[in-house]
């Protein structure tokens, strides 16, 4: 049973990912990496439909990589010592 950190879960909230104490973090994480992944793919294809500009792109994946900074901590750090 995982205890998540409240930080954690109002980072998850936010993306419509609301794990019970029974979630293990690794299919919470297998989550929101899915999540992260499809905007990633929406955000070339929308460059690639000329949505944007091409010298825009870059800027627009690093906001997308900050939006998901909670992919970027280890698991450990997503749950309560106990």
């Amino acid at each position: 049973m995982a205890r998540y950190r409240a930080d954690v879960l109002d980072e998850l909230k936010r993306f419509g990912v609301l794990p019970t104490p029974e979630t293990p973090p690794e299919l919470v994480r297998e989550q929101l990496n899915d999540l992260y992944c499809y905007e990633l793919r929406r955000l070339r294809d929308r460059r690639r439909a000329g949505e944007f500009p091409k010298h825009e792109y870059a800027d627009r994946v690093r906001r997308l990589r900050e939006k998901y900074r909670l992919l970027s901590r280890p698991l450990w750090t997503w749950i309560e010592r106990e």
